[in-house]
């Protein structure tokens, strides 16, 4: 299994009592991790590392056989983030806009209408992501935190990535809602082949997602498997 992600002896610095410790951590085309330990802080940190979005202090991360250190400028950095789906807190969805002209935007700025092609990939998109339809023309504003959260999975799909990173993607779910997006998560991944790290303290989401669980030791970076919750 070739690996997608590596991270070795990395350490990064930032406002913080101590600088996030990864000592290492490797993830294979298909294989999804899920990592806990980390606080939406050092959560941030580590998706930037993985993207790119800044460099280690210390240690090397390597994206598809590709040290980040060796992306020459913005421009390159850029294009390279087509290689990631993010879910994360930080994204930004347009309130004011319906579900589907938000699915729309991966392909398209030009959403009022969203063209007959687009239109059709999105709501392809939508079904895929255990969205229903009828909801497509809703605003997005009045959409469950369910709903909402589908549709960054939707659109961090969109482009069809080679690594998914979900960041403490439950933290506005309800409770009886995290397993089953767990569940849909994993049938995107596995249907996508699709190396995956999440970044969750949610240990019913954790255990549907992911082939995988470790555990982060902050203070020396170490990662211990932890047992399958159930």
């Amino acid at each position: 299994m070739s690996d997608v992600l590596s991270l070795v002896n990395v350490r990064k610095n930032y406002q913080a009592l101590r600088p996030l410790r990864v000592r290492r951590l490797t993830i294979g085309a298909g294989e999804r991790i899920a990592l806990s330990g980390l606080d939406a802080g050092a959560a941030e940190v580590l998706v930037n590392l993985v993207t790119g979005a800044s460099v280690p202090d210390e240690g090397d991360v390597v994206v598809l056989g590709r040290s980040t250190v060796s992306i020459a400028d913005g421009d390159e950095w850029l294009a390279s983030l087509d290689r990631f789906g993010i879910v994360s807190p930080r994204a930004v969805l347009l309130d004011s806009a319906t579900l589907l002209q938000n699915l729309a935007m991966p392909f398209t700025l030009d959403i009022d209408p969203v063209p007959a092609d687009i239109a059709s990939r999105a709501t392809a998109l939508a079904g895929e992501a255990g969205l229903v339809i009828d909801i497509l023309t809703h605003p997005i504003a009045r959409l469950t935190p369910e709903i909402r959260i589908r549709a960054h999975v939707v659109r961090a799909i969109a482009l069809d990535p080679q690594l998914l990173i979900l960041e403490h993607p439950t933290a506005s779910l309800p409770e009886t809602d995290r397993e089953r997006l767990g569940k849909d998560v994993a049938r995107i991944a596995e249907a996508r082949s699709l190396a995956t790290l999440i970044i969750s303290e949610d240990a019913a989401f954790s255990a549907a997602a992911a082939h995988r669980t470790l555990v982060l030791n902050g203070a020396t970076g170490e990662l211990r498997s932890s047992r399958r919750w159930f």
